[in-house]
Formats: C-alpha cells, structure tokens, sequence
C-alpha cells in the first residue's frame, strides 16, 4: 500500500540537483569562508557527494564571485589543460562579447597565422602551454570585480595521466604553475578535488624526486559522511518522496543511515532498492538488503575498488604493508594501539621496516581506509570494515 506524498526522490548514481544535495549547508558555508581567502583541496573517500557540493556552489555562489566549473578525468597533456581552460575562459568572456584577447594574440605572435573564431592549440606549440594557461587566465581576472574561482573535478586524476603520458616532470610543473598563478593574481582562487587522493600523485612525484609543496596555500578540508541526524533525515525524506511503506519510518530511516555510515550514495541505493520491495519495510530488512550489496557478485557498488587501488597508488615495497595493516585491523573490534599493531605485523611479515610501517599508515589514512584515534588505529567505515573482512577471508 503507497502513501500519497511527494518529496525527495532516490537518485543513485544520478546526478543530484543543486536544491536536493541535502545536509551540507553548514560545510559549504565553511568553503566560502576560506576561498575569502584563499584556495581550496578538497579531499573525501568516493560517494561522499564532492562533485554534488561543487556544482552547488556553483549554482547558489554569491554576487562577488564567479565560479567556473570543470571535470578534468579525460585531460592528458598540459597543451590539453591549457585548452580546456581556454575553452571555459572563452564560454565565459563570450557572454560579454569579448574574448581572451591577450591569449589569442601571443597565439597569433607565437604561429604567424590570424586566430579567429574557434580557437584549437596546435601540438606545435605544446611547449608554450604555461604562457598560453597564464594568458588566457590574465584575460579572465582582468576585467573581474568578482572573486574568481576554478572548480577543478579530477585534478588528482588529470595530473595522474599526465605523469603516465607525459612524464614526472610534467605533472610537477603544472602544479608550480598554478602555484604561481595564485601568487600572481590575489582575486584567483582554485579548488581541487576528485576520486583519488592529490597526496597519492604528490607521493608518487617525491619518488622521483619532487621536493616542492606546491599546495602549502591552499587550505586542506575532507568532506566527511553525513551527521546522523542528517543522514537519517536524508534516508526518512527519500523514503516518504517514494511512498514506501515502512513499518515505522524513523526507525527504518535510522537502520538505513546507521547500516550504510551516513554515506549519501549508499542511502540513495538503499531506499531505490526499497521501492521494489512487496511488503512494508523495518529495520531487520534494511539490514539484510545491505548484507546482499556486500556480497553480491557484479559488485554493484565497486567495492573492490577498495582493494584494487592499492596495487594502482602504493609502490611494490607497500602492498603487502598494507594489504596486512588493514587484514589486522579488520578483525579487531577496538582501535589497536602501534606497538600492539607492529607486534602482529611481525608475525605475518619478515622483518618488516618500523618507520616504513609508520608511513604507511600515514597513507592508508589519507586515503580514507583507517582513522587514528587517542588509543589507537581502526578502519574509518564499519561498512568498509565488513566487506575487507569477508573478500579477504580475515577473521
């Protein structure tokens, strides 16, 4: 039997529109606080809702800003980011009738040719893309009274397929380039995010010998799961916008957010999953329908994900460090103290390096895997938690 009441409709894996990305007000308003005054990265474990936040703020920013906004996951050349830069400069600068002038003339000075119309950077000048970047952002804040301020979707991704394409080298200079650029220019302001750490690229660049901190600037902000609070009022309005029955609707909202850590993704798959249900719904089946996505075969949430970064993001030296730290720390039901980890690492592994083990765990915390607390280490998400334990087969 369906009620007949309409809100907040499940969206899993959709894109979420700006007025429906619930409980992150507060959060957002932080952001705005500090891009006042300075730059931002913004880092979280996937289905946190990052790319929702920032399309929020694009959409709602204030009058004295102005938010440009791009996923970078396919660029794979710095001449492709200074395009792509170019590209949203231009969208921009049009609405005006105007264009980016200073870049489209060091181009014409640079080539020989007239650039008119559409402009596209010939592989020919792939070495000049940090004055073509630098141009073409000069012709954006120049004639601003606004803040501006990049939102950068991927940028750990991007800089990743540089360094795979283009080398080490290239991928340090975008950064120091952009380093510079906000140095440059005071009403610049920059926002990183994406699926994957900065710190996992920074980390593979100092292995080849990378010294500088080109993020010293900018301010460091996760963005964590939902409040309890927030994430069951989230679950209870999905709930009541798809007329699902519910033997009591907080109750079950509260199974839902308490079974999936408050993770907006989770919740959205969760009470999608509900709507084919045939009876009302409790709490007992809530937590069986979760139990299902953890173990089923097509992996429909990507879970192993989990697992296969690690061979993608640590060096050779670390996966087996890490592969056992969390094998540990799965089974225990408390936070374990270092020297008591340590001992238990010793009997899984040869001689295993102490200050190596120590930075590691450093890693698997910024990665979102583990959390470090007064009495000791412990995985970040019970959820988590649980499914390493079964697919590992650790107990």
């Amino acid at each position: 039997m369906l009620k007949e009441t309409f809100g907040m409709r499940a969206n899993p894996g959709g894109e979420i529109a700006p007025a429906e990305v619930f409980g992150r007000d507060k959060l957002i308003e932080r952001l705005w606080r500090i891009l006042e005054r300075q730059s931002l990265v913004l880092s979280a474990e996937r289905r946190m809702g990052k790319t929702s936040i920032l399309k929020k703020m694009r959409a709602e920013a204030p009058a004295d800003k102005l938010p440009v906004y791009r996923d970078l996951e396919k660029v794979r050349s710095p001449l492709e980011f200074a395009q792509t830069i170019f590209d949203d400069v231009e969208s921009y600068l049009s609405r005006s009738k105007r264009t980016a002038a200073k870049a489209r003339q060091w181009l014409t000075n640079l080539t020989g040719l007239e650039i008119g119309g559409i402009v596209k950077f010939p592989d020919a000048v792939a070495d000049e893309w940090k004055t073509l970047l630098s141009k073409t952002i000069e012709d954006l804040v120049e004639y601003q009274d606004r803040t501006v301020i990049f939102f950068w979707d991927e940028m750990p991704l991007m800089l990743d397929n540089i360094k795979k394409k283009n080398g080490e080298s290239a991928a340090m200079e975008v950064l120091d380039t952009l380093r510079s650029l906000r140095q440059t220019h005071s009403e610049l302001r920059m926002v990183y995010t994406g699926s994957i750490g900065l710190h996992n690229v920074l980390t593979s660049l100092k292995r080849s010998g990378y010294a500088n901190r080109p993020t010293n600037d900018m301010k460091a902000v996760d963005v964590p799961p939902l409040s309890p609070n927030d994430a069951e009022e989230l679950a209870r309005r999905l709930l009541e916008g798809e007329n699902i029955e519910t033997d009591d609707i907080q109750t079950t909202a509260k199974a839902i957010a308490n079974a999936v850590d408050g993770i907006p993704y989770f919740i959205h798959h969760v009470v999608d999953h509900l709507i084919e249900e045939d009876e009302a719904v409790n709490a007992a089946r809530v937590d069986a329908i979760v139990n299902t996505y953890l173990i089923e075969p097509q992996d429909p949430w990507d879970l192993r994900y989990y697992r296969e970064r690690i061979d993608t993001y640590y060096a050779n030296d670390e996966k087996q460090l890490v592969l056992n730290l969390l094998d540990i720390l799965a089974v225990t039901d408390t936070s374990v103290p270092f020297d008591d980890l340590f001992n238990r690492l010793e009997s899984r592994l040869v001689n295993p390096d102490i200050e190596k083990t120590r930075d590691v765990l450093t890693l698997i915390q910024q990665d979102h895997y583990i959390l470090l607390q007064s009495d000791g280490y412990c995985f970040r998400f019970p959820l988590i938690k649980y499914w390493w334990r079964m697919h590992r087969g650790v107990r």
